[in-house]
């Protein structure tokens, strides 16, 4: 069967990023070009900003790609991109670059969904293999989907309000910890000591989250200290928050595994980054005796490369856009 490379397009947030995937599991080349630097002195992403660095950057980073993997346009088989969901401005400047080359090139324009790249961000590591259930854990996500084959998803429950990478970052925020707030929150929690009482946030028998409550219970610690002029311990303040986080989603997705009887889990989505929820899924899958795939950490933030793998997938289950295809800033993957 003839190779299939894919260029693949991720403008959803605050990353330009440009992949050229080889047969969905390949990485030829992959450029990101962050934008993390520009928006940490307004403590968080700037759509405005963050579009217009995309058209300033676009163009240089398909350049940059190409050089890198020694090949042209012409070699393209398909194109992918992000259409959504994401910040509307962002999505715009990728998608409509896709659309540009595919009216060019002629070649097919496959739209992919955001989660549905994360989650094929592990398909680089290790070709994926079903049934299979995924963690999605991010800024904007957390949802446990079970898979029966490739590109089927079936959500099985998810958060109720904020999603975990947003609590983290209003956690970061209340308790002076500065941009980005997960991965300096998940650094404080490896020096501090779980001293402070938080609850373990919906603690019931569904597979849905809720984290409002427990960022409110962070905030009401810090609230009552500061009326009674106690400082606290930043890093012991960390523990507790991210100590509670790891326990009620490893804790829902073991009891997912069980019922649907898989033995086979993968983490996707920028917080699969966060050291804690590594550690203590590693342990449970030699405890449980199932296997855990969880992407290399370059894997885990926004790339193109994970869009390139899930967009062959998508392709191979007919998933080809016309180039009136418009960018979503919300969109189910189900």
């Amino acid at each position: 069967m003839k190779d299939m490379y894919i260029l693949a397009i991720e403008s959803s947030c605050d990353e330009t990023s440009a992949a050229i995937i080889k047969n969905g599991t390949e990485e030829i080349a992959t450029v990101v070009l962050s934008q993390m630097d520009t928006h940490a002195s307004f403590g968080g992403v700037v759509p405005e900003i963050a579009s217009r660095m995309h058209v300033e950057s676009i163009t240089m980073v398909f350049e940059e790609l190409f050089n890198k993997a020694q090949m042209k346009l012409e070699q393209i088989d398909a194109i992918a991109v992000t259409y959504g969901p994401g910040l509307i401005g962002s999505l715009l400047i990728g998608l409509q670059a896709a659309k540009t080359l595919a009216l060019v090139t002629g070649k097919p324009l496959i739209p992919v969904h955001h989660i549905a790249g994360h989650i094929y961000a592990n398909n680089l590591v290790k070709r994926l293999e079903f049934p299979l259930i995924a963690l999605v854990v991010s800024g904007g996500h957390t949802e446990l989907i079970y898979m029966k084959e490739d590109y089927s998803f079936e959500k099985i429950g998810g958060t109720l309000d904020d999603a975990v990478g947003e609590a983290y970052d209003k956690v970061a925020r209340v308790i002076g910890i500065p941009y980005p707030g997960g991965p300096n929150v998940d650094k404080l929690a490896h020096i501090g000591n779980d001293s402070y009482n938080l609850p373990l946030p919906l603690d019931d028998d569904s597979f849905d989250f809720s984290f409002s409550g427990l960022k409110s219970a962070v905030i009401n610690v810090k609230h009552n200290l500061d009326q009674k002029k106690i400082d606290i311990v930043p890093e012991d303040l960390a523990t507790s928050f991210q100590n509670r986080v790891v326990e009620i989603l490893s804790k829902k997705t073991m009891r997912a595994l069980k019922k649907y009887n898989v033995h086979r889990l993968i983490i996707a989505g920028g917080v699969a980054a966060n050291k804690g929820l590594r550690e203590k899924f590693e342990q449970l899958s030699k405890n449980e005796h199932f296997e855990l795939i969880v992407p290399e950490i370059k894997y885990c933030t926004d790339n193109a490369a994970m869009i390139g793998s899930a967009g062959y997938y998508a392709y191979k289950k007919g998933r080809v856009a016309g180039l009136d295809l418009n960018a979503k800033a919300t969109d189910k993957l189900y």
